[in-house]
């Protein structure tokens, strides 16, 4: 185990949710509906999540799908909202025939509503199954998207999987701890790979996310998009909430470039603090914020 992992984890829950809180949108989704609409005012777009995963009772598993069809009747006139799920959180834990139908039926009412969905890629146990899925329904479903981790050497062949589907990708690095025979350990070959799986995704007639808060790679996956002629209806960049990004972010809005922020928020703080904990774990810039305003809260 990590010192930083070591040293997250020895923070108590009720600190990170007040010392972290900037990163999840509150614990209702009236709260997170105010905070899209705010961020909207700025330009942005958004990207709806609530949190939770590796749920392993149906009962935990219905009431998180009810939440998200609340959420999905709630955005109304907001075309500026998508959503975002993750298998873990819609069943996979309980049975894989029991998530793969709750995901098809909610995938179907986005379709219908014309919302855009997202089915996140989470643990690498669950990689081929998503793309297995996700590579069924988008023929169907065409508001449908995914998730491609560069930090994968498998990556490269998932883009070839989804050869002729004009798949809609948020290429990412990820976050989840994968064994190094799986994946990359440093971080600027990662994000190498991201600008490769850029180029990949945008030759191979995909709708490209860039989701990284690196502002050097989000001005090469920029100058990218630019040299092979992209159209800005087909590609967009991605960040978190949370992450003070504002002048890019603004940059890239006069731009003309979509900017979508994924907004998580949980109804139950347990699912923010444990999704808090993650983030700290990967980022060691979060670390130490939340760090520095513990101490200077009790100094």
């Amino acid at each position: 185990m990590s010192i930083r992992k070591i040293v997250v984890n020895l923070i108590p829950g009720p600190l990170i949710r007040v010392f972290a809180s900037p990163y999840v949108a509150g614990d209702s989704l009236e709260k997170a509906l105010a905070a899209a609409d705010r961020l909207h005012a700025r330009g942005l777009d958004i990207t709806l999540d609530v949190l939770g995963e590796a749920e392993t009772t149906e009962a935990k598993v219905r009431s998180a799908v009810e939440v998200y069809y609340r959420a999905l009747a709630a955005l109304g006139d907001r075309p500026f909202c998508t959503l975002s799920i993750k298998p873990g959180h819609f069943g996979y834990y309980v049975s894989p025939d029991f998530c793969k139908a709750n995901i098809e039926g909610f995938v179907a009412a986005c379709q219908a509503a014309g919302r855009g969905l997202t089915i996140d890629m989470e643990d690498t146990d669950l990689t081929d199954w998503t793309l297995e899925l996700y590579r069924e329904l988008k023929p169907r479903y065409p508001i449908l998207g995914t998730v491609l981790q560069a930090r994968l050497y498998r990556t490269e062949k998932d883009v070839d999987s989804l050869a002729g589907l004009g798949a809609q990708i948020r290429n990412c690095i990820g976050i989840y701890n994968v064994p190094a025979t799986l994946a990359m350990t440093r971080k600027r070959d990662m994000k190498e790979n991201l600008l490769k799986m850029t180029r990949k995704l945008v030759a191979g007639g995909h709708y490209v996310a860039v989701a990284t808060h690196d502002i050097e790679y989000i001005r090469k996956a920029r100058a990218i998009l630019e040299e092979l002629g992209v159209p800005k209806s087909r590609c967009e960049f991605q960040m978190l909430l949370g992450v003070p990004r504002d002048a890019i972010q603004k940059e890239l809005v006069d731009a003309g470039y979509t900017v979508r922020v994924y907004l998580p928020f949980a109804e139950d703080w347990r699912d923010s603090i444990a999704y808090l904990r993650r983030r700290m774990i990967e980022s060691p810039s979060m670390v130490f914020l939340v760090l520095k305003n513990i101490f200077k809260r009790n100094g």
